[in-house]
């Protein structure tokens, strides 16, 4: 099954990425046995399964009631739900984090991948619209961010800008990293969704920031200033 293509982390290089947990060996899925409870194991593959873009199309991931049917809890039993994402995520979290995005009702298990593997599948354009997506919405805390607030950070108001743009948007609306903000005015904006918040790897960041600075940062800078400090997946947008 290809899952490249909606799973787009960051494969840790160093022991300062505080990003994982437990640096263990992939035996540890092996080993996911003894942590889960069967029908929580069969869940945890139902979703990997139904987190390939290549079999669900733009509807991958399984919705919280689905996977809580799957795991046998009742509708009340949220933090039930939540403790089995932790769980997983501790248990694996060298090469997947399992994560929940709340305003899309969507369970994805994301896989982590060397920043060069990221490059094949998403252009340089790309992953520049998304960074400064996730810099104006997960750092500044914007709700949104405009096409026209794109169009006047990377180019001119013209036809052929805005073509581009669109080309390159369009991967990142694939996989489900940005979604199209639903409002009542006629403006086009966008929206990040818990997919695309997590895409890039602290080692990543870290390497942006220091190039864009021009300067060595400490790993506890880099995550102070994005925002990254307790970042989970039982709770997302």
């Amino acid at each position: 099954m290809n899952q490249t293509e909606d799973m787009l982390f960051e494969q840790p290089e160093t022991s300062d990425d505080n990003y994982v947990d437990n640096y263990q060996s992939l035996s540890a899925m092996a080993s996911l046995t003894a942590v889960l409870k069967p029908e929580e194991e069969h869940a945890f593959m139902q979703i990997i399964f139904s987190s390939s873009a290549t079999v669900r199309k733009d509807n991958f991931g399984l919705s919280r009631r689905e996977v809580m049917r799957l795991l046998k809890l009742k509708p009340e039993e949220i933090e039930a739900f939540q403790q089995f994402i932790v769980r997983v995520n501790q248990s694996v979290a060298r090469y997947f984090q399992l994560v929940y995005d709340k305003r899309k009702d969507q369970t994805i298990v994301l896989m982590r991948v060397p920043a060069q593997q990221a490059k094949e599948m998403l252009s340089a354009e790309s992953l520049s619209l998304l960074m400064f997506i996730f810099y104006h919405q997960d750092v500044l805390q914007n709700e949104f961010t405009l096409f026209k607030q794109l169009v006047e950070t990377f180019g001119h108001e013209t036809l052929d800008i805005r073509r581009k743009m669109k080309s390159n948007l369009e991967p990142l609306l694939k996989i489900g990293a940005i979604t199209l903000f639903n409002s009542d005015t006629d403006e086009e904006a966008y929206e990040l969704t818990a997919i695309g918040s997590r895409m890039f790897g602290n080692a990543y960041l870290k390497r942006f920031t220091e190039f864009s600075q021009s300067q060595q940062l400490h790993m506890d800078e880099v995550l102070k200033f994005f925002k990254r400090y307790n970042f989970g997946g039982g709770e997302a947008r």
